[in-house]
């Protein structure tokens, strides 16, 4: 049996999310709670966030309580959300643009089967 979550729209940036979300791939879920704890990046917040959540998902599916280090992290990945645009003001009236990124995290959890 296999649950989902999403967390749209997190304001950081796909790249820095993405090694927080490889330290954790294919880990019992347990463990990858007890990683996300102890790192330091920002981005192990809403990704742990997004690991509760798949995880209370899958529990509410089955009909008897699973043990979070019986679930498995089948699939978690970081898409690129939506880009805001900016304007940082340069000498001689030029204009840099400041590129605020977003991303999207997606976990799926299952039940491991021994």
């Amino acid at each position: 049996m296999k649950a989902r979550a999403v967390a749209r729209g997190i304001r950081m940036s796909p790249r820095k999310a993405r090694l927080v979300v490889d330290l954790v791939r294919g880990k019992n879920v347990g463990s990858a709670l007890e990683v996300l704890s102890l790192a330091r990046q920002k981005a192990a917040k809403p990704v742990r966030k997004t690991i509760l959540s798949a995880m209370h998902n899958l529990a509410e599916k089955s009909e008897h309580p699973i043990e979070p280090s019986d679930m498995k992290i089948a699939e978690i990945f970081v898409d690129e959300g939506r880009t805001m645009h900016r304007i940082r003001p340069r000498a001689q009236g030029r204009a840099f643009r400041i590129r605020k990124r977003s991303s999207h995290v997606t976990v799926v959890v299952e039940h491991e089967t021994e």
